[in-house]
Order: structure tokens, then C-alpha cells, then sequence
């Protein structure tokens, strides 16, 4: 949630920068003018209960006196009683419209974000190992799956639906040791592994930004107000949901390995062959919660964690820095990693690594406590990576002539009771 204080304080700023994001301008003046009469009828209802304690010691103390201006005192606070009941309803409805007004505003960019409408703006920033040169042609992994007996797309479609799928043998096996090896690996660069639920109630949604905006996208339990994780991000960054941490708690660094469930709404003609946009998917996640100024030093170290894994499993993968016009709703700065997939012959995102600063931590209340003063920290999530499509790039680069899959040497350890 972006600032209020800094809305009014500095609104063309703020305007300028959100227009950037293509947000109506009209919604941001809106949103000020209801801030501004929020304030005010606050501004009276604090009067008018201050008015109110007056008169009250004034009215007992007259009445203790039998002052014959008691009588005029009653009518006083009777009157204005009703006009804090009032004041107070006025109050209390301009909140609500103000804070679903704010809730549906995206987060201010970073100066690093450049501007542009879609993920044709986006800027490569540079590339990491060079794609193999093969001399036949590649085929898409959903081939491969099939040839190997790796994925079984149609029992899958009969137990649930399209969009799932069912890994078995080497395929289900490789899939078990990627996510392992991913954990070891973030773990080694500092990431404490945690295992939450995949079930969250709708405040955790709100705080990490999936709700009210993307209820569509999200599983809802029936009957409950919970729902099924799109992320781990929202398991772990809620796990410090209103809460006031000491400095000396900073960074927080965490990783997870869960599935995660979407809709893929308004998807419905991408991806259709194969594992690269599921409705179930396993994905390994990385969530930091830092000081204000170490988030973009912690952005850098996820990308080098999330890079280092693609570099173990020998596959090629470039960095993108996300435009305006291709942000998440809840990030000020975003960069993905696409890995390389010569069936396809092109990058396909892998992982995205987003600095949120202030704007989850504002919806969740996540606050440090530097000296006598309380502060909001600074979130930040990342893929590292979705174990799927690691599955997907490993057997489209290692592929062989023959349909043979060759297993990078760094999983031998995770598959040494199996090979």
C-alpha cells in the first residue's frame, strides 16, 4: 500500500510516477480528494470528543455546585453526543471507502524500473553460459516427457482437469531432486528453510497484495475464508504479519518448497502443451525482510542464489529488468531470470525477483524498531527457481539425438539410490 502522508505531501510526485504504471489519474485525484475529507471529518470528531470531556468535568462540577447553568451544560453534551455518533459513522465510512480506494493502487516504481507498456519494453541485462549447439533439432519437452515416459498429461486430465499433470519415474524423481538440491543451495547462501502451509487466510493475501485485486486468479476454499497459496511468499512473509522485529532480527532470509495454485485466468490459449503454465505447480521461493537500506543489496543476493542453481544444472538463462507496463501490482522493482529452451527456441521466465520496499510491509504491518522509533521493513520475494519449469529447461538442453535425457552430475548425489 503506498503512503498517505506522502500522497499529500508530495502529490505530482506521486501522480507522475503511478501514471508511469498507467493508474487514471483521475482514480489518484479521487483518492486525494477522499483523503482530504477523510482528515477533516476526523479533524472534527477529535473536536467534538475533546468538546465533550470538556464539557463533561464543567456539567459534574456544576451539578456538584448546583450551578443553575447545569441544566444548559446537559443539553450541550446530549447535543453533541449525537453529533460525535455522527461524525463518528461519517468518519468510519469514508475509512472504508479510503481503504478500498488505496488497496487497488499499485506500489510507486523504483528509479530503476523504466517506463514501457508490455514485456516488449523489458531490458536484458545480461546473460549467463552460452546455448548448446546441437546438430539435430530439438525437440519440446512435452515430447521428451512422453518418449521417456516422464509426464502423463492424460490420466492426469481424466483425475482433474487440464492444465495438471501427473510426473512418474525419472520424471517424478528428477522433480523430487531439483527441488531438494534447490533448498541445499539457497541454504547455502544463508536462507533458513521453512516448511508453511499452503492454506492462508484472506488478511495474509491482502498483505502481500493477491487480494482484493486478483481474487479471480486465486482457489477459495468453500464455505471459508481461506485460500490456496498462488506463492510461499505469502506463507512466509505473513509469518511476520504485525509484528514489531529488533533491528538486530534484520535480514530475515527464507526459503520454501511448496506447490502453489492459480486459475491462470484470462490464460486460457498459452501454454497448452506440456508444464509450463499449470494450475498446480511446485515452486521453491525466496522471501527476505531487510532494513530499508539493504533491500537492493538483498535483491542482488537473490538473483546470484536463484543464478547459481541454473549454472549447477549447466543451463543458459539471461537477466531482464521488468518496464513499467510489465510489473507485478505489489513490486517496485522487478528483475527475471528467463532460461534458455532450445525446443522453443527462445528464453522463458524461470524466476523473478521483486523489491516490494514499503509496500507490503505497510498491508501487514511488518515494522522493525531502530533506537525509540518503529519503521516499516522492506519485502522481497523471489523464485528460486519453479521446480517444473527447471524440470522443463533441464530436459530440452540435455536433451540427446535418441530422446535420452542427460542428468547434470551435481543431482547425482539426490539420485544416487536410483540411477
Amino acid at each position: 500500500m503506498i503512503d498517505k502522508k506522502l500522497l499529500l505531501k508530495d502529490f505530482e510526485s506521486v501522480l507522475g510516477n503511478l501514471q508511469k504504471r498507467f493508474v487514471d489519474p483521475q482514480t489518484l485525484l479521487d483518492l486525494k480528494a477522499l483523503l482530504l475529507d477523510f482528515k477533516a471529518h476526523k479533524l472534527q470528531l477529535e473536536e467534538a470528543q475533546a468538546f465533550q470531556n470538556k464539557i463533561s468535568k464543567s456539567f459534574f462540577q456544576a451539578q456538584r455546585q448546583s450551578d443553575p447553568n447545569a441544566p444548559n451544560l446537559k443539553t450541550s453534551l446530549e447535543e453533541n453526543k449525537i453529533n460525535i455518533t455522527r461524525l463518528q459513522t461519517q468518519v468510519n465510512t469514508l475509512e472504508e471507502k479510503l481503504d478500498a480506494l488505496l488497496a487497488g493502487i499499485p506500489n510507486l516504481l523504483d528509479p530503476a524500473t523504466p517506463f514501457g507498456k508490455d514485456e516488449r519494453d523489458n531490458v536484458e541485462i545480461k546473460r549467463v553460459l552460452t546455448p548448446k549447439s546441437f546438430d539435430f533439432l530439438p525437440k519440446e519437452h512435452h515430447e521428451l516427457a512422453q518418449t521417456n515416459g516422464w509426464i502423463d498429461f492424460e490420466r492426469a486430465v481424466k483425475i482433474s482437469k487440464s492444465r495438471f499433470n501427473v510426473l512418474r519415474a525419472q520424471g517424478a524423481l528428477l522433480h523430487r531432486a531439483l527441488a531438494n538440491f534447490m533448498l541445499d543451495s539457497n541454504a547455502t547462501h544463508g536462507f533458513e528453510i521453512v516448511s508453511p502451509p499452503v492454506i492462508v487466510n484472506a488478511t495474509s493475501l491482502f498483505g502481500t497484495g493477491q487480494l482484493p485485486k486478483f481474487q479471480e486468479d486465486l482457489f477459495k476454499i468453500e464455505g471459508e475464508s481461506l485460500y490456496l497459496i498462488p506463492t510461499s511468499e505469502v506463507s512466509l512473509t505473513n509469518l511476520y504479519a504485525d509484528e514489531i522485529l529488533p533491528l538486530e532480527a534484520l535480514p530475515i532470509m527464507m526459503t520454501a518448497c511448496t506447490p502453489c495454485f492459480r486459475k491462470e485466468a484470462g490464460s486460457a490459449s498459452r501454454d497448452t502443451h506440456g508444464i509450463i503454465r499449470q494450475h498446480q505447480f511446485d515452486k521453491v521461493e525466496l522471501v527476505a525482510l531487510t532494513h530499508p537500506d539493504q533491500s537492493t543489496y538483498m535483491q542482488e543476493k537473490m538473483l546470484e542464489a536463484a543464478s547459481a542453481i541454473l549454472c549447477a544444472l549447466e543451463l543458459p538463462h539471461r537477466f531482464m529488468q521488468l518496464c513499467s507496463g510489465d510489473l507485478g501490482f505489489s513490486a517496485s522493482n522487478t528483475i527475471d531470470i528467463e532460461v534458455w529452451l532450445p525446443g522453443q527456441n527462445c528464453y522463458r521466465e524461470i524466476s523473478s525477483v521483486s523489491n516490494t520496499r514499503d509496500f507490503q510491509a505497510r498491508r501487514a504491518k511488518i515494522r522493525y524498531k531502530e533506537g525509540k522509533k518503529n519503521a516499516l521493513v522492506h519485502t522481497l520475494n523471489g523464485s528460486s527457481l519453479a521446480v517444473g519449469r527447471t524440470l522443463v529447461a533441464l530436459m530440452e538442453n540435455h536433451q540427446k539425438q535418441n530422446g535420452e535425457i542427460r542428468i547434470p552430475s551435481v543431482l547425482e548425489p539426490y539420485l544416487k539410490n536410483w540411477l
